[in-house]
């Protein structure tokens, strides 16, 4: 009889697994921020196939679903993969290869980094990024004078942190060919007594021949740079101005298996580039898609190459520089406009967003659901915010708090209530994408987050928080960073939610940035980060 009892219990067991959908992944007990169009909160979810088939309850989902992989959350934060709305990853990983000189407090300091790493390199072409003459008790931009007396042979290019200003010695300027007579449209060579400084802005930079990347050093650039964003939770990336053979590699590493990053490719708008892609029509597959182009509209306030209506405030007569014609910017917006292309335009001055955005609505016309983007969007005239009804403010909150010291004075105590508005910005649109440009700022999703929400630097600075009427709630620098920056992709489908049918991206947090008090938030730590219910970090 007790034998018969237990073959029925086993009976029963095997007949109750029978009846268990098999899955790939099954989470329980957690906090999960679904950030569903109702913003709802769950405990559980399983995954299949690289996709979420149940999301729910831990009792509901256990009752329906087994698998081999379960895992107890223990009532862990969990939310969306992360989308940074604009970025450099190909960048931040070729930085990797290079001097790093963000956070250098003085010129000196600059210098000192430059011969530690040719010590250590011996390079042909010293390249780095990341000095802010901002940061620096003299904030001038500095001179080569010192860098020809410490390299007289060995030519040196060195990257402003926002990329729009360099700073070469007289080795680099004789191999380009640059002199005194040297001429660029958009971009200038800064002088004094009617000699050289090294300093290039935007379109001069240009004429720099700095040595291209080998086939390896891209490859290890693109997997370094994967690794770093996988580290903060970052499932895709939106990559603002990348060639077409980058895209190619990026695609070939990806068929292969050897990069697993989603990418969301803006192509950098050269004429080339969009003659090719405005003909071939959007690539999409799994993990990459192409179908947007990165134009440049002004430079950047830190080097007064933004553009702005009026004089800027700090120097007499200077209104900074439009990167082409108004005229080639109508030109650019018409060809994309006749594809299916979305055209994301790097704007930061007023000047440039209002011809921007006018060249848009213009251009689009009776056009719907173009979703075409202002990169930046820093500083806007009052009574041009209206223009943004039916464009993206794609914005970066590390920039108000990076440039807050500063940016007051470029553009004076009127003009700078129009700047880094980013609530404005979402009322204006309904939905803001958010993103860091890295590796202008750092890579952490954490500082985003914090700098939207409190306004302020790591050192509490300013107490009360920089002009907090434009500060975002974190429900909606949540939905910036996953829902809404995939809306801006045109995938929001497909991602940016824990939501049935949608790849399984997620990321699992040490704490719940939504609830725990706002200066922790800095300090966050991934658990781990899964792509297609798979763990990548």
């Amino acid at each position: 009889m007790k034998k018969i009892i237990a073959l029925l219990a086993l009976s029963s067991i095997i007949s109750c697994k029978k009846s268990k959908e098999q899955v790939d992944l099954i989470v329980t007990n957690a906090t999960i921020y679904t950030v569903n169009n109702n913003f709802s909160k769950a405990e559980s979810f399983a995954v299949s196939n690289g996709k979420f088939v149940a999301v729910g309850n831990s009792e509901d989902i256990l009752k329906k679903y087994s698998s081999d992989n379960t895992i107890d959350a223990k009532n862990s934060p969990i939310y969306p993969g992360l989308i940074d709305g604009h970025c450099h990853f190909y960048g931040l990983g070729l930085q990797q290869q290079k001097v790093d000189l963000v956070g250098t407090k003085s010129y000196d300091a600059v210098l000192k980094k430059l011969v530690k790493f040719q010590k250590e390199k011996n390079s042909e072409f010293i390249t780095g990024r990341g000095w802010d003459q901002n940061d620096w008790e003299v904030k001038k931009f500095p001179t080569k004078a010192k860098l020809d007396s410490l390299f007289p042979t060995t030519p040196v290019a060195i990257r402003r942190v926002d990329g729009h200003a360099m700073l070469v010695n007289q080795k680099a300027l004789d191999i380009s060919g640059i002199t005194i007579d040297s001429k660029v449209e958009g971009g200038e060579f800064i002088k004094e007594n009617g000699a050289l400084t090294g300093v290039l802005i935007d379109n001069a930079m240009d004429l720099v021949k700095v040595p291209e990347p080998s086939k390896r050093e891209q490859i290890q650039a693109l997997k370094d740079a994967e690794k770093i964003n996988f580290s903060y939770g970052l499932t895709t990336v939106s990559d603002a101005g990348l060639d077409k053979p980058v895209i190619e590699l990026i695609d070939s590493l990806q068929t292969a298996g050897a990069l697993k990053m989603r990418i969301y490719a803006m192509v950098s708008a050269t004429q080339q580039n969009l003659d090719y892609y405005t003909q071939k029509g959007i690539i999409k597959t799994n993990r990459l898609n192409v179908r947007s182009f990165k134009v440049y509209g002004d430079g950047a306030l830190g080097s007064r190459g933004a553009a702005l209506k009026k004089p800027y405030s700090d120097r007499d007569n200077h209104y900074g520089a439009l990167i082409y014609p108004p005229e080639r910017y109508r030109e650019i917006a018409k060809q994309i406009a006749a594809s299916d292309y979305q055209m994301n335009t790097h704007a930061i001055g007023d000047s440039a967003n209002y011809l921007m955005l006018r060249t848009y609505h213009d251009v689009l016309k009776d056009q719907t659901d173009r979703r075409w983007r202002i990169e930046h969007a820093q500083i806007v005239d009052q009574k041009d915010f209206d223009l943004f009804d039916k464009v993206i403010p794609s914005i970066q909150p590390t920039h108000a708090t990076s440039d807050m010291y500063w940016a007051g004075e470029r553009v004076g105590e009127e003009r700078i209530k129009g700047g880094y508005a980013f609530k404005k910005l979402l009322n204006v649109y309904g939905k803001v994408a958010l993103g860091t440009d890295y590796p202008v700022e750092r890579v952490s999703p954490f500082l985003t987050f914090y700098a939207a929400v409190a306004r302020k630097d790591l050192e509490n600075y300013p107490k009360d928080g920089f002009q907090m009427e434009n500060a975002l709630s974190r429900e909606e620098t949540l939905k910036g960073m996953t829902i809404w920056n995939a809306y801006a992709n045109f995938e929001e489908n497909e991602k940016g939610s824990i939501e049935v049918g949608k790849v399984a991206d997620f990321v699992i947090l040490n704490q719940d940035i939504m609830t725990v008090a706002i200066d922790k938030v800095p300090h966050t730590r991934v658990v781990d980060t899964y792509l297609n219910g798979q763990k990548v970090n």
